[in-house]
């Protein structure tokens, strides 16, 4: 794979060309150059902000051609240091933020045509303004762009129910690392011609072409939400309380949160709430559950039997909308709670559902046997397996008074994790943080694939350099 090269200055005068006026430079760029947890800081020649596909294919084949790396930039709330570098020759910023339109949406078809640019929020607001619902759901929709939601395959609390963002896309249209635009928007349910390349695409962290636009899955809009926030024994009784509620209402619930008293506490430090559970147990479960019919009558029925089953302890259902918005304003402020804590090791992980409960019961002695005085919060994603298990210093410590232990924690809960049979990106990716996780961890015969895959499509190594593979 070719080197990258130091861009001469004419080589990065003719990109500021094609961009025409969306160029950023100089301090103007600082907030590309960060990401939110502040563990890493970026260099880069410049910000390139095109508005059309064609200029992105321009800019690209001038990169190739004059072998300098490009990074697809979407709302740069990537957890895994995907969207920045500091090593190796500074490259330009690719940012599609200027690549904000919805081009269509069809409610008839179920889908709907978006550029990468566009926040989220946006995406799910038009779908309900065509009476249709988009599903995916994160805490940072109001700034997360579609276009870094594909490239990193992000996940959210709607999972169980629809999938993570792969399943929710049609179509991909991109431009490849040759500066070939690939016209994938199709909106067809079956199209068996070969290689699937938009799924090659989603998940792939912009390593393999810059992801333009994509076409997307509308659904119904449910005509009825319960929505509820349970006390439950146990991590164990949690998961047969999720098996009890899929046996009676099935596909309808949408949603199981696990949340573990430690992030309440984090919580009540700076974030004025009420907790519908008043005397914060050490777990709860935020669960939802939508559909129409008779869903309120059934579900009200479901979580009648498992009080009785002892399945649950406390709860709350929510009966007005502004209660259903409390509850979830409670989990999705959970990731600033521990932001603002500072945590000494995070660890986004997926386990298969029926080991989380052995994983729990086996993290936390592993984690205290390094420090005593370490606090653990945990939550995330039951019903997929999805855990945000997060490792904090005692109260009053600093999280960077136990950088000597980090690099520790880490390897005792992925060691762990991969003992499991789980994985150690489970919805954040793989980005820069966890190049050494995925060589240490990873299938090799699958990671002898990926790079085959890489140096076929991207033989100078232009694109994202140094993110997923080094």
């Amino acid at each position: 794979m070719t080197v990258l090269a130091d861009p001469t200055p004419d080589a990065l005068d003719a990109l500021r060309r094609i961009a025409g006026g969306g160029v950023r430079e100089g301090d103007d760029m600082a907030a590309y150059l960060a990401e939110p947890r502040d563990l890493f800081q970026g260099h880069a020649q410049f910000v390139l902000r095109p508005d059309t596909t064609e200029q992105v294919a321009e800019i690209v084949r001038h990169c190739a051609n004059h072998r300098i790396g490009i990074i697809p930039y979407g709302g740069g709330t990537g957890l895994v240091g995907g969207q920045l570098t500091s090593d190796g020759p500074a490259p330009v910023i690719l940012s599609l933020e200027r690549m904000n339109r919805i081009r269509a949406v069809i409610p008839e078809e179920g889908a709907l045509i978006a550029e990468a640019g566009v926040i989220l929020q946006d995406i799910q607001q038009a779908a309900d303004e065509a009476g249709r619902l988009f599903p995916l759901s994160l805490a940072a929709q109001g700034s997360c762009r579609i276009g870094g939601n594909l490239a990193t395959n992000a996940g959210g609390v709607q999972v169980l129910r629809y999938g993570n963002a792969r399943d929710l896309c049609l179509g991909i249209e991109a431009v490849l690392p040759n500066g070939e635009i690939l016209r994938g928007l199709k909106t067809l349910r079956k199209d068996n011609t070969g290689y699937d390349l938009r799924h090659l695409l989603i998940g792939a962290e912009g390593t393999l072409g810059v992801i333009t636009a994509a076409a997307l899955k509308l659904f119904p809009k449910p005509a009825a939400t319960v929505t509820a926030m349970l006390a439950v024994p146990s991590p164990a009784v949690a998961i047969r309380l999720l098996r009890h509620l899929q046996d009676r209402l099935g596909d309808n619930v949408t949603a199981f949160e696990l949340i573990k008293d430690q992030g309440i506490r984090f919580l009540e430090g700076w974030m004025e709430f009420t907790d519908p559970l008043g005397d914060n147990p050490p777990w709860r479960v935020l669960t939802e559950i939508t559909g129409a019919g008779d869903l309120e009558d059934r579900a009200e029925a479901a979580m009648a039997e498992a009080f009785e089953a002892e399945l649950a302890t406390d709860g709350a259902l929510a009966s007005s909308e502004a209660q259903r918005a409390a509850m979830w304003n409670i989990r999705e402020h959970l990731p600033e709670g521990n932001r603002r804590t500072g945590s000494i090791s995070s660890h986004d992980i997926s386990l298969p559902i029926g080991r989380v409960a052995g994983f729990l019961d086996t993290a936390a002695p592993r984690v205290h046997a390094i420090d005593q005085s370490l606090r653990i919060n945990c939550f995330g994603h039951l019903g997929d397996g999805n855990l945000h298990f997060n490792v904090f210093p005692p109260e009053g410590r600093r999280h960077r008074d136990y950088d000597n232990l980090r690099a520790e924690v880490k390897g005792t809960i992925h060691d762990l994790v991969d003992e499991m049979g789980g994985s150690v990106s489970a919805e954040h990716g793989i980005g820069r943080l966890k190049t050494g996780d995925l060589v240490k961890y990873g299938d090799p015969a699958k990671l002898a694939a990926m790079r085959a895959i890489k140096a076929a499509l991207d033989p100078h190594g232009i694109m994202n350099p140094g993110a997923v593979l080094t």
